[in-house]
């Protein structure tokens, strides 16, 4: 236990709605609460030095902020409100944890007009000041407006647009310099356009970062070929276009639009899989016999032209009509998918079937129909290839790394470790409350395959998301790392990710890494040092460009159920707390919450321990995983909340 007037470092975080500070000593794993007056300005995600204090409020042991060593975040996107001050103006923050307004003096305000949407940046924060002093950074436009709003979402997240002129400069000379691919280069390379390949992408994909060929072979068995675009070739280390990459270091996938990693120049052009065109690649070809069990294994810089490029659809269709383009191939690729992905399950790997949800919009980018998107086998083949190239790369690059360099492989892995004890308890309860019984093991933990057999249980039934959702929660997060400690969802003992450069920057690491070792090129210590840094950067922006595409979803959500206030919908109850239930509808997957006040005019309880509230008088209850039909009763589209009713 922490000693009483100590001091800590830690990184804080606040809570929106009460506008309190919560750290965990990382020593001790104790939790404090700091009290908004003991903030003393620490924003969320700053890295603070706090001080124990002997005071307990609500059972939460308290402490204040000292210093703020280090700040998450000083930009931040707001809607100028210009009521309050007649010598300036102020910027309410998009973000709820930013709980102050950021003061504008006049001549800043006089840059902008009454709602419009800034990016802006604290520059100033006096110790004696209730709110911080900023700058404009850009005016984006006024509120309300589509493009505003997901420019908004970008920047608040860091990233952004557009290039920087010098990366757009460069790749404009790489697309100049290598083409056409000369044939010096294509002599150096393992050169399969003879073979049959093809890509198979979303209808909507300009970016074509995989292919897959099929050669059948005189003893029978089949070389298949997973090609990715290769990166590497083109953006090398220490360019101005791959420190923008690494900045990035991920594509980021709006409702309406791809922000990417690289220039369009490249990412949709000279780096793409386009179909009919000579392309490098960085290739994965392995030899499989009828049962999918890899015989032979080849990893190196190939030439390759892609015969068709598919749709996720139209590859189903092909499939499922068994007639078209490449039917022999498909059938073959589809064989061994089902054959790999009935091992993986065997062994352990997580199956979870999330609905997501796909938007129609109007010429204005205002959404008319949401719908759930439908789920292909194709996707899954795709899938299957794509993790047997990642697994593959990733016991290459181990048994390699750790004989070429004494045992130290500190080099790019994705890895998912076991689920903490604390959460499969928190999971044990919520699923007993929803009727389930989730079987531990002695020690506490919980294999893949309990959960594959609870999923199964659920499967098709109205709280099967609500599960699945209260499941994936559970989960440790997959993150990026230089210390290979297997992929507890996947079952697998080497991952990695090798399979989508154009988007994601640590499978460009990862290609440089495979092709140091191919050519017998020892890593140094500066490198390796370098691979831990990406992998922590990489995580960070993972979670930042998930949570723009969250936001935008949420946006668009909020916004076509505008159109749809009075209205009656199905749904699931998805949460419950002291003040009411959280719902989310079936069709369109929205979430909105019903007051407690608005469940009837009896008083209501919450039952904490088994997930649901309960009449004082006529023990109606609302538990978690019911069904329920609700009415839209206010749509706020400022705050991305949806209000309801019972029905």
């Amino acid at each position: 236990m922490a000693k009483i007037g100590s001091e800590i470092e830690a990184e804080i975080k606040i809570s929106p709605a009460r506008k309190l500070g919560y750290i965990t000593d990382p020593e001790t794993e104790e939790d404090y609460e700091i009290q908004t007056n003991r903030l003393t300005h620490a924003l969320q995600g700053d890295i603070v030095k706090v001080r124990l204090l002997d005071e307990v409020i609500r059972e939460k042991k308290q402490a204040e902020v000292v210093e703020i060593v280090s700040r998450s975040k000083t930009k931040f996107v707001g809607t100028i409100d210009d009521k309050a001050s007649s010598s300036g103006c102020f910027v309410v923050a998009d973000n709820p944890k930013m709980y102050v307004d950021i003061y504008l003096d006049k001549n800043e305000c006089s840059k902008t007009r009454h709602n419009d949407k800034v990016f802006v940046e604290i520059t100033k924060w006096d110790k004696d000041k209730d709110n911080p002093e900023g700058k404009i950074l850009e005016v984006i436009g006024q509120k309300g407006v589509h493009e505003v709003e997901m420019r908004s979402i970008v920047l608040d997240k860091g990233f952004d647009t557009n290039f920087p002129n010098a990366v757009l400069e460069e790749a404009k000379q790489l697309k100049h310099k290598w083409s056409p691919i000369p044939q010096s280069e294509i002599n150096n390379r393992r050169d399969i356009r003879d073979i049959v390949t093809f890509t198979i992408d979303p209808a909507d994909a300009k970016d074509f970062d995989d292919a897959l060929s099929v050669k059948k072979l005189e003893n029978g068995n089949y070389e298949i070929g997973i090609h990715i675009a290769d990166v590497s070739h083109f953006v090398t280390p220490d360019t101005d276009l791959d420190k923008e990459a690494l900045e990035r270091a991920f594509s980021v996938y709006l409702v309406d639009r791809t922000i990417p990693m690289l220039p369009e120049i490249l990412s949709n052009d000279l780096c793409s899989l386009n179909p009919n065109e000579d392309k490098l690649a960085f290739s994965a070809i392995f030899e499989l016999n009828d049962n999918a069990e890899v015989q032979n294994q080849w990893f190196g810089k190939t030439i390759i032209n892609s015969n068709k490029r598919f749709t996720y659809e139209n590859a189903q269709e092909t499939l499922d009509s068994q007639s078209g383009d490449f039917i022999e191939e498909l059938n073959v690729l589809n064989n061994f998918s089902k054959i790999l992905s009935k091992r993986k399950i065997d062994a352990g790997a997580i199956r979870f079937e999330k609905d997501e949800f796909e938007f129609e919009l109007d010429e204005n980018g205002v959404p008319i129909r949401i719908y759930k998107k439908p789920h292909l086998w194709t996707h899954k083949l795709i899938e299957e290839f794509m993790l047997l190239a990642n697994r593959y790369v990733a016991k290459y690059i181990f048994d390699t790394c750790r004989k070429n360099n004494d045992g130290v492989c500190e080099l790019m892995y994705r890895v998912h470790n076991v689920p903490e004890e604390g959460k499969i308890q928190e999971l044990s309860v919520f699923l007993k409350a929803m009727g389930y019984i989730l079987p531990l093991q002695k020690d506490g933990s919980i294999t893949p395959k309990d959960i594959n057999a609870l999923l199964a249980q659920v499967a098709g039934k109205a709280e099967e998301s609500l599960i699945t959702t209260a499941t994936i929660r559970t989960m440790s997060k997959a993150v990026y790392s230089t210390a290979n400690s297997g992929h507890f969802g996947l079952a697998f003992e080497y991952y990695t990710h090798f399979t989508s450069p154009i988007r994601r920057y640590p499978d460009l690491v990862v290609h440089r890494i495979l092709q140091s070792l191919l050519t017998n090129q020892k890593l140094t210590p500066k490198e390796t040092e370098s691979f831990r840094k990406v992998a922590e950067h990489s995580t960070n922006q993972e979670i930042a460009a998930q949570d723009a595409e969250r936001n935008s979803i949420r946006y668009k959500q909020v916004e076509f159920m505008q159109n749809h206030v009075g209205e009656e919908f199905n749904g699931i109850i998805s949460g419950v707390a002291p003040f009411g239930l959280f719902v989310v509808l079936d069709d369109t997957g929205a979430e909105g919450m019903i007051h407690i006040s608005k469940l009837g005019t009896e008083f209501f309880n919450l039952d904490e321990k088994n997930y649901r509230i309960v009449g004082e008088k006529s023990g109606k209850k609302f538990s978690l995983g019911d069904s329920i039909r609700v009415r839209i009763e206010s749509a706020n589209l400022d705050e991305r909340k949806l209000e309801m009713g019972v029905v």
